[in-house]
């Protein structure tokens, strides 16, 4: 099994490299997350839009899965799919879902919606998918999986069971469970063509010599444990996410890539040390158009941090490292790294886990020439200006693992191949 994961806080570009190694595989699985992801994929002048679904599904001889770690809005499942297919992608037979998967439902969005109110200012910027909400329903063990659907009474006496408790919890808001019920009875039976047992299926693949490889959706700094709590997201999305997500041992894994920009953006709120609040910040944000693909929402943007990508490397494990956007820093005379904190008049050069001695924090950086001339023409690593490979091998050297990919554009072409 091969693996993709993003290195920071998630929209480093990781549907593209997936797409480019989906040529070669057979079966492309999401094992944790929900719609609240997002990759865009350009493919002959098309632009696609995933959120939930395996952005494998782009090439037509691959299947794909929803793992059981990932939690599904069903609407948004097959709105997604729809729109898909409108813009000509056949993905009939090719998309297959965990019985094992755990379901969002609307209530889950409007007390997503709420649990933010109460956090008042300290709010973690959530996407109002929805997504923390059903993860809590499932460490609560009140949640309600897709094999549920399929026994009427069983799903209908938990529904009935959960709403109660949120009405409970956060007082009667509009919501209606007779209408739920009868639009979930229609969704399951939509549904049906599509589950699997994934734990079997995906084992039999492997038996089978299959080539398997595991899209993570957000990023190592937004993970539930190693992420910057409680700024995260509400699953593991590091290389733990991927075994417990779709019940394979870490024995099974082959490469784990680990997809960095080559500066850092995140959205939300939380600490981001080397963030940019000014025009230069800014300069990255339009020329980088840093804007989410989920939720329309201005990237905050920043120099790229190696305490950050070290970190990742220790946690994840990465045996290759894709860099993207390179092509975003062809208009900076000079290029800042983020090499190490200081907090407390002490360097630290990996990254810690009280948020108040971050915001504490002061960021030393190294300065590099930049190369100032557009790459986007370059399909090899001789042809990349010397300053540009410099800025790749500083970054190599620093972390230990070999830069594989090299993103020059928006394009599938865009890739320099190492």
């Amino acid at each position: 099994v091969s693996v993709v994961l993003g290195c920071q806080w998630g929209d480093e570009g990781k549907g593209k490299l997936v797409d480019i190694l989906a040529k070669d595989i057979d079966v492309c699985v999401r094992c944790q997350g929900g719609n609240n992801a997002g990759h865009t994929i350009v493919v002959d002048g098309v632009k696609y839009a995933f959120h939930m679904l395996p952005s494998g599904l782009v090439n037509k001889e691959c299947i794909s899965v929803v793992g059981s770690g990932v939690v599904v809005h069903l609407p948004s499942f097959f709105e997604e799919l729809e729109d898909l297919e409108s813009q000509g992608l056949d993905c009939d037979g090719r998309l297959l879902i965990s019985d094992r998967c755990h379901i969002v439902f609307d209530f889950h969005q409007i007390v997503d919606g709420m649990k933010e109110g109460e956090l008042g200012r300290g709010s973690i910027g959530t996407t109002k998918k929805g997504i923390g909400p059903a993860y809590s329903s499932k460490a609560s063990r009140s949640g309600i999986r897709v094999h549920h659907l399929f026994h009427p009474a069983e799903f209908e006496k938990r529904l009935r069971t959960i709403v109660a408790a949120r009405f409970r919890r956060y007082g009667e808001f509009e919501y209606d469970v007779e209408a739920e019920l009868q639009r979930y009875s229609k969704l399951a039976e939509r549904l049906r063509p599509f589950v699997i047992d994934s734990v079997e299926y995906l084992h039999t693949a492997l038996r089978e010599g299959k080539r398997i490889l595991v899209e993570g959706a957000n990023a190592l700094m937004l993970d539930l444990d190693f992420g910057t709590y409680p700024y995260v997201t509400s699953s593991n999305t590091g290389i733990g996410g991927v075994c417990t997500g779709l019940g394979i041992p870490p024995t099974k894994i082959g490469d784990v890539i680990g997809v960095a920009k080559a500066y850092t953006t995140r959205v939300g709120g939380g600490p981001f040390p080397s963030e940019l609040t000014d025009a230069v910040g800014q300069k990255l944000r339009d020329v980088g158009a840093e804007y989410g693909v989920t939720t329309g929402r201005p990237r905050r943007c920043g120099w790229l941090d190696l305490v950050v990508l070290r970190y990742s490397t220790m946690v994840n494990g990465y045996t290759s490292i894709n860099l993207t956007k390179l092509d975003v820093l062809d208009v900076f005379d000079e290029i800042k790294v983020a090499v190490s904190y200081t907090i407390n008049g002490k360097e630290v050069t990996s990254f810690p886990a009280d948020l108040d001695d971050l915001e504490t924090a002061t960021v030393n950086y190294v300065t590099l020439p930049g190369w100032s001339q557009s790459i986007s023409k370059c399909r090899s690593f001789d042809e990349l200006p010397e300053n540009c490979q410099k800025y790749v091998r500083f970054i190599e050297n620093d972390i230990g693992v070999p830069v594989k990919w090299i993103g020059t554009g928006a394009g599938r072409e865009d890739m320099i191949s190492l």
